[in-house]
C-alpha cells in the first residue's frame, strides 16, 4: 500500500500518488485493505466524490509520518518542558535543549509544509469538481482542507516564528523563493482559514461529517479559540505568572516577555475573542467531559465525548506508533523512557484522579521486575494484594502516565496508541483563562469551567476570590496537571513568555536531565535544506 506523497524540491507539488484509505475511521480495516490508486496529475484524478475523499485522506496521512507524529512532533514538544524527565539516551537531545542533535529536528517543518501543499492542491481541484459529488460533502472536504492548512501554519508559527506563507500549489504559483511572512500575517492566514472552515464543516455526529478523526465544526472553533488565546497571551505587555518549580519546587513569580512578532496587538481584544469562541463550543452541546478520567484513556473512549480530535491508529497495519513503549511503565525497553517529574507529581492533590488513577503506582517490567511509585508513599504501594514491589528511592521514582498504555498489544514496539490533538477539557480551560484576562479578574463562569475540569478529577474547587494574577497562574498550573505529556506545557510557557525563566530556574532536573535553555531555544532552527533552496530566506532563527 502506498501513502500519499507530494514530490518537489520544496516538498510542494501537485503530483499525487494516493492510497485510497480511510485512515481516520475506527472501523477502517476494510478501507485500509483497499487497492491503491496512482494518478500522475490533478487533471486526470479529481473527477468525483470518491477522488475528493481520497485526496483529503491524503492530507491527513501526512500526520502519520516520521516528519510528524510517528515521533518528531511529540519528541520536540513533549520532551521539552519543566515537568518531564526520563532516560538520558532519549532526552539527551531535544529534551536537554539540543534539538539539532535529534535526527527528527527538521520533521515539523517538512511535515507541516507537506500538509499545506496537499491542502492547497485539494482546495484548487476539489472546488472544480462539478458532477458525481454531493454538494455538502464537497463543501465539507474543502472545509477540512482549510482546517488542516490552518493547523499546519499554527504549528509552524509557534515553532519557527515568521515562516513563508504558501496559499497556492506550484501548479498555480511556481515561485519557489518565498520570504518569511511576519508572525502577525501568519496568524491572519490561520484565522481566515479557520473562519472559513467553521462555516463549511459539519458538527460532530452529523451524517455527513466524515469519519472519526476528521475535522468538524466544533474542532475548527476550538482551534480558533486556541489561536486567539495564543495571540492574546503572547502579546500581553505586562503580567506576572507564579509557577511552582526550581530546584526546591517552590513558588516563583516570573515577569512575562512579549512573544516576538506579536508586539502591539490588542491583547484584551484577543482574550475576548478567545473567550467568546470557546463559549460557542461549550454552548453547542456537542462535547462533554468523561465522567471517569481513567475511561478517557481507554480504547473504548477513543473518538468519544471530549476527544475532539485524536491521531488515529490501527493495530496490525502500518498506522501505528511507539508512544506506548516510550511513555508507559511496561515497555519493550523494560520500562518506559519518559515520565513525569516528582516535583510535578507533588503539584496534584492526593485524591486527584489524574495521579491516583493516571500514574502507574504498581507495575512490572517486561522481565517481570516489580516496582512501585512513589517511594514516599510506601505504605500505600509497596505491598499490594500480597505482592511486594521495589523502589530504591532514587532512579526508581518514575511517574509513568497511563495515557498511552491501553493498546492492543503492549509487548510490541509499535502499537495503536491514540494521541490527543484537542480535548474538550482544553476548551473549558481556554474559556477560564480568557475570561479572567478579558474581565481583569475571574468571573463566575470562568470559575465554573475551571472547576468542571477539577471536579471530574476529584480535585477540590479552585480557591475563591482569587485576583487576576492568582487565577491566571492557577489556570496555567491546572493546564499542566490536566494535559501532562500531551504536548501543551511547552507551548503554554512559550506563549506566556516565561519559558526561559521557568526552565533555567530548574537548571538540572530529575535524573540529571539538563533544563538549561538560551534564547535560541525559543524557536527551532529552519532546516538547512530550506535555507539552501529558498533564496528569499536570508538567515536562520537567532542562535542557529
Amino acid at each position: 500500500m502506498k501513502i500519499l506523497f507530494m514530490l518537489s524540491d520544496k516538498r510542494i507539488l501537485q503530483l499525487f500518488i494516493i492510497a485510497s484509505v480511510a485512515l481516520f475511521a475506527t472501523s477502517c480495516k476494510k478501507a485500509l485493505e483497499e487497492k491503491p490508486y496512482s494518478f500522475l496529475s490533478p487533471s486526470n484524478f479529481y473527477k468525483n466524490e470518491s477522488d475528493a475523499k481520497t485526496a483529503i485522506n491524503g492530507v491527513y496521512n501526512a500526520l502519520y509520518t516520521y516528519d510528524l507524529y510517528l515521533q518528531p512532533m511529540w519528541n520536540l514538544t513533549v520532551l521539552d518542558d519543566d515537568h518531564v524527565s526520563g532516560v538520558d539516551w532519549f532526552l539527551g537531545t531535544s529534551g536537554a535543549g539540543n534539538p539539532q542533535g535529534y535526527w527528527g529536528v527538521n520533521g515539523p517543518w517538512v511535515g507541516c509544509y507537506t500538509i499545506i501543499a496537499r491542502a492547497n492542491t485539494v482546495l484548487e481541484n476539489v472546488a472544480q469538481i462539478e458532477t458525481g459529488i454531493d454538494a455538502e460533502v464537497k463543501t465539507r472536504i474543502l472545509g477540512e482542507a482549510y482546517y488542516l492548512r490552518a493547523w499546519a501554519y499554527f504549528q509552524l508559527v509557534q515553532l519557527y516564528g515568521a515562516v513563508p506563507v504558501r496559499l497556492k500549489s506550484l501548479s498555480e504559483d511556481a515561485n519557489a523563493n518565498v520570504p518569511r511572512a511576519p508572525v502577525k500575517e501568519v496568524y491572519k492566514v490561520i484565522i481566515d482559514d479557520l473562519k472559513l472552515a467553521e462555516t463549511m464543516l459539519f458538527p460532530t455526529g452529523h451524517a455527513k461529517a466524515g469519519e472519526p478523526g476528521h475535522a468538524t465544526r466544533g474542532l475548527a472553533k476550538g482551534l480558533l479559540a486556541k489561536t486567539y488565546l495564543t495571540m492574546a497571551s503572547g502579546s500581553l505587555a505586562s503580567a506576572n505568572v507564579v509557577v511552582r518549580g526550581g530546584t526546591d519546587n517552590g513558588y516563583y513569580t516570573h515577569a512575562k516577555n512579549v512573544v516576538a512578532g506579536l508586539e502591539g496587538l490588542d491583547s484584551k481584544l484577543y482574550f475576548e475573542l478567545a473567550r467568546d469562541k470557546a463559549m460557542e463550543v461549550i454552548n453547542s452541546g456537542e462535547y462533554s467531559l468523561f465522567t471517569s478520567w481513567k475511561d478517557l484513556w481507554s480504547k473504548a473512549g477513543r473518538n468519544k465525548q471530549e476527544n475532539m480530535w485524536q491521531l488515529q491508529s490501527l493495530a496490525g497495519t502500518q498506522f501505528v506508533n511507539n508512544l506506548s513503549i516510550y511513555f508507559s511503565a511496561y515497555s519493550t525497553f523494560g520500562r518506559g523512557a519518559v515520565w513525569v517529574t516528582n516535583n510535578h507529581y507533588m503539584d496534584y492533590e492526593d485524591a486527584d484522579k489524574r495521579v491516583l488513577d493516571g500514574v502507574a503506582h504498581n507495575y512490572s517490567t517486561n522481565t517481570n521486575v516489580k516496582y512501585y511509585y512513589p517511594s514516599w508513599q510506601e505504605a500505600l504501594y509497596k505491598v499490594v494484594g500480597g505482592v511486594t514491589y521495589a523502589n530504591n528511592g532514587t532512579t526508581d521514582n518514575r511517574a509513568y502516565v497511563i495515557k498511552y498504555a491501553d493498546v492492543n498489544d503492549p509487548t510490541v514496539a509499535n502499537s495503536d496508541a491514540f494521541y490527543p490533538l484537542m480535548r474538550y477539557a482544553e476548551v473549558l480551560l481556554i474559556y477560564a483563562e480568557a475570561a479572567n484576562e478579558a474581565n481583569d479578574g475571574p468571573t463566575t463562569e470562568a470559575y465554573a469551567q475551571l472547576n468542571a475540569v477539577r471536579s471530574r478529577a476529584s480535585a477540590t474547587a479552585a480557591p475563591a476570590a482569587m485576583t487576576r494574577e492568582q487565577f491566571r497562574s492557577f489556570v496555567i498550573a491546572e493546564r499542566a496537571r490536566e494535559f501532562s505529556m500531551e504536548g501543551i506545557r511547552r507551548f503554554d510557557l512559550m506563549r506566556w513568555g516565561i519559558y526561559l525563566q521557568v526552565m533555567n530556574k530548574i537548571s538540572a532536573g530529575q535524573n540529571n536531565i539538563s533544563k538549561v535553555r538560551s534564547l535560541r531555544n525559543l524557536l527551532l532552527p529552519i532546516p538547512l535544506t530550506e535555507l539552501n533552496s529558498n533564496s528569499a530566506i536570508t538567515g536562520n532563527n537567532p542562535g542557529w
